[in-house]
């Protein structure tokens, strides 16, 4: 299995519903480091696993999205609890969704799925995986 993966970042605001959180049920900011990683069993014509340019616009106008928000704010996320597991699951979705549309070319066509790395600190880190 081939796979590349892109990088970027988004800072956010939120708050959790549950005991579980602590004091995380309280509104407070998050900044994480965001990987996406793209993987094909065989390279294209092109012996790449996707245009890397594209990947990286791509993961940055869905980060665009997210950044600066406060997602308690967004009605897309009401009531739901934005946890780094559940936010990776988002931007997977999304990169998913702009695959089926072509947005990362033709070559993009040929990939077998994708996985979604969000780094809260450099001790800790969610990820989710789908294929396409």
């Amino acid at each position: 299995m081939f796979s590349i993966t892109v990088r970027d970042h988004i800072m956010i605001a939120h708050s959790f519903r549950g005991e579980v959180f602590g004091p995380a049920q309280r509104l407070h900011g998050a900044t994480f480091l965001v990987d996406a990683t793209f993987r094909r069993e065989q390279l294209d014509e092109d012996n790449i696993v996707v245009d890397i340019g594209l990947a990286t616009q791509e993961l940055r106008t869905i980060t665009a999205e997210l950044n600066y928000r406060n997602l308690d704010d967004e009605p897309e996320f009401a009531g739901v609890n934005t946890s780094t597991e559940f936010l990776a699951k988002v931007i997977a979705d999304r990169l998913a969704e702009r695959i089926g549309k072509g947005a990362l070319g033709e070559g993009a066509k040929g990939l077998s799925g994708i996985t979604v790395t969000l780094h809260e600190s450099h001790i800790a880190w969610a990820s989710y995986e789908r294929g396409l």
